[in-house]
């Protein structure tokens, strides 16, 4: 058995300030399989893997390679030994092409000069060879993230690594995209390359690896075997109690209208034609209705439109007043938004917690007196935050937003936003990049909202969300409301045909 290891981490144990990330962790990585490595936010699972590729040095452990012990002091260390890995947040350069990306630090010189073509067609073999195609002359700027994430994988096989370590790849990718991941990864496991695969959803991980090993607040849970466990035992083991995989809702019933849009278009900034064209409908109190589609369909800026972020033109009627024209501000006094890009225009990053946490409540009288802060009042009122929605951090409610975990900074947004009690509450990707545990507590949060009589306005790129949570579907493909479909009268594969624009209700409402 041990001359199958090709990766053994032993007894690793890496600590920062006021916190213990990895305690007295082992981990054993055989030769060719798919080795998942599974928990909540801040468990620890990216430091692990930030130990192995040298970014970090522990405090106590040792790692092996083929039985030997080896010192990995930095990246090129791990490279030398044939360990490379795609990072949650891509270390791409924007301005470079995708093939200066690729080559960059592993350059073919001869006599001191660049060899760029030897380069280019041994990227493109690899591109070939692996299903990875990519414009090598692209700028990173200007590519999808999906084709970035390709460019990250392409600069690992270009340096011929043999470990390849994935941290949370799916996060930001489509259905379709994580599809072909999927396949890329077994068919290296198949060439015999090892892999590790950082990851907190389930469904993916039952599909791909082959072993589990699960860690919780910093600590080592155990190593499964894929095939002899399920989603829920996993799930029990990665947040220490049992988890509802399934969203739990009485049926909906809706009342009056609170968002009625027509007719809306949003112009776009690169092409002649709108990103949003002429889109029309209604969200009643008490239902969530999810904008469904594939990323880059003009949802995005639909959502920029109605918040205010963006000019629009068209109506939109909210809680019986025309907002067409209103200021982000005025339209804020109704509307509650959790917003996709947390760290953009969720958030100040630099602010504290608790200053995130009072960012549009600042000026009620409860916080403020004669133009001062109440400082006591917006501390007792964070710290209630916290605690209800168990948002994590190393100092309370005076740590700095910058310093917290994503999934986190994400609770804090939604606690914020959830609290103000408005008809209406946009919510763009809530659970995205968040754990079982915390996606569960979303979930019913919104589903509480909906039946104390909110209307909901759910925008997703997660089929399994869209079907279990929305009380009603409406697909958006190229800028334009193409399906309304009920989730319960619905199959996930009929959901795809409207996302890709095979299927399309026309005015009348049947499907052609």
């Amino acid at each position: 058995m041990e001359a199958e290891n090709i990766i053994e981490m032993l007894h690793i144990t890496k600590e920062f300030p006021g916190i213990v990330a990895n305690d007295d962790i082992t981990l054993q990585l055989r030769r060719g399989e798919i080795h998942a490595l599974l928990g909540e936010n801040g468990a620890g699972k990216s430091t692990l893997m930030s130990v192995l590729f040298g970014l970090y040095q522990p405090e106590a452990g040792v790692i092996k390679k083929n039985g030997q012990v080896v010192k990995i002091d930095d990246p090129n260390d791990a490279t030398a030994l044939g360990i490379g890995m795609v990072h949650q947040h891509f270390k791409l350069i924007d301005v470079f092409t995708v093939l200066d990306n690729i080559i960059l630090g592993a350059e073919t010189t001869k006599l001191g000069f660049l060899q760029k073509k030897e380069a280019r067609r041994k990227v493109e073999a690899l591109s070939e060879r692996y299903g990875l195609k990519v414009d090598l002359d692209a700028r990173v700027e200007d590519i999808t993230v999906g084709m970035q994430q390709r460019v990250e994988i392409l600069k690992m096989l270009y340096r011929d690594n043999e470990i390849l370590i994935f941290d949370e790849p799916t996060a930001v990718l489509t259905p379709q995209e994580i599809d072909e991941l999927m396949a890329t990864m077994k068919a290296f496991a198949k060439e015999g390359k090892s892999i590790l695969f950082i990851s907190h959803k389930l469904n993916e991980i039952m599909e791909v690896s082959d072993r589990v090993t699960v860690l919780r607040k910093g600590k080592y849970i155990g190593t499964v075997d894929t095939r002899d466990t399920d989603k829920q035992s996993l799930s029990n083991m990665m947040v220490g109690r049992p988890v509802q995989l399934e969203v739990v809702k009485d049926p909906a019933k809706p009342g009056d209208t609170v968002l009625r849009v027509e007719h809306f278009s949003v112009p776009s900034k690169t092409h002649k034609r709108d990103s949003v064209h002429d889109v029309s409908f209604d969200v009643r109190s008490g239902e969530i209705v999810c904008i469904a589609g594939i990323d880059g369909n003009g949802q995005t800026e639909f959502i920029h439109g109605l918040t205010g972020l963006e000019k629009g033109q068209g109506t939109i009627n909210l809680c019986g007043q025309d907002i067409s024209h209103a200021t982000i501000r005025q339209r804020s006094t109704h509307m509650s938004h959790i917003p996709e890009d947390r760290h953009k225009h969720g958030l100040v990053l630099d602010f504290t917690l608790e200053q995130n946490m009072v960012l549009q409540r600042f000026r009620e009288p409860r916080f403020q007196h004669m133009g001062f802060i109440r400082q006591g009042e917006v501390r007792t009122y964070a710290e209630g935050l916290i605690e209800k929605f168990d948002v994590r951090s190393g100092q309370g409610p005076v740590t700095i937003a910058r310093s917290m975990s994503g999934g986190n900074q994400q609770k804090a947004i939604i606690a914020r936003e959830l609290d103000r009690e408005k008809d209406l509450i946009v919510a763009v990707q809530p659970t995205r990049g968040l754990d079982v545990g915390a996606i569960e507590y979303i979930h019913s949060q919104l589903v509480a909202q909906r039946d104390q009589g909110k209307a909901v306005l759910l925008v997703s790129l997660e089929l399994d969300e869209v079907m279990s949570l929305s009380d009603r579907i409406l697909v958006m493909y190229e800028g334009e409301i193409v399906g309304e479909l009920d989730p319960k009268a619905t199959t996930v594969q009929e959901l795809g045909l409207y996302m890709a624009g095979a299927k399309r209700m026309t005015k009348a409402g049947e499907s052609a």
